[in-house]
């Protein structure tokens, strides 16, 4: 068995030493201030809130599609991590039903505050809002079978902590999901790649390094975007 390292032949050990290191906060930032603009208390969050929720963005005018390859069914607990305006959410919400729960995470009090507004208006009595932490999703451990993340992975300035956070949150076998921009040299535009901390590539390499299992890279024929399904083991 030379050659292969202690992870590779026991893989449960390496979430536990992630969590471990995690815990005592050795992770470094990977890239600072990188969610700067979007916790800072002035943003104006409805005029946010019209930009994520355009046509021009993937993301938004393929949700119908990337929710179908959620497979939702009624009764489950689900995960919207970097909930933004919580377009969502509120898809989740209907396909989970009154016996699931959806609970819609964020890192700033202002999208907070829009979220709890939106969750009010809309009567979505089984989302619960919650306000995540930079190194943490802060859900309760073994509770959700699906943590679902839109144009927020690259914002992870913390990734060892937050996947750790996210591992606990999952009941064994259940699924963490990956929607967000891919990083190509050459194809993406320049802006963009100075913008996203890591494409597909070396998000998937991250999250298995965390302990996931790479189930299913879906095909939606994207332009700018990728989809991942992960398995917690």
């Amino acid at each position: 068995m030379a050659g292969i390292s202690v992870y590779a032949r026991f893989p449960i050990l390496l979430p536990l030493v992630l969590v471990a290191l995690t815990a005592v906060g050795q992770e470094q930032s990977v890239r600072e201030g990188v969610n700067e603009r979007f916790i800072d208390p002035d943003l104006d969050t409805t005029r946010a809130a019209a930009g994520f929720e355009s046509e021009n963005r993937e993301v938004y005018s393929r949700r119908h599609d990337v929710l179908d390859a959620l497979d939702l069914s009624p009764g489950m607990a689900v995960a919207d991590v970097g909930a933004g305006s919580g377009f969502y959410t509120e898809l989740m919400a209907a396909a989970v039903g009154p016996d699931g729960k959806v609970y819609t995470v964020e890192i700033a009090p202002s999208w907070i505050e829009y979220l709890n507004e939106m969750v009010s208006a809309e009567g979505l009595d089984n989302v619960t809002v919650v306000l995540g932490g930079e190194r943490s999703v802060e859900l309760p451990d073994d509770s959700i079978d699906l943590v679902f993340a839109s144009d927020t992975y690259h914002h992870f300035e913390f990734p060892q902590s937050s996947l750790a956070s996210i591992y606990r949150a999952l009941r064994p076998g259940g699924r963490w999901v990956v929607l967000d921009y891919d990083r190509i040299p050459g194809v993406t535009s320049p802006g963009r790649m100075d913008h996203l901390r890591v494409g597909k590539v070396e998000a998937i390499a991250e999250i298995e390094a965390a302990g996931f299992t790479l189930e299913q890279d879906v095909d939606l024929d994207f332009d700018e975007n990728y989809l991942a399904i992960f398995r917690r083991p």
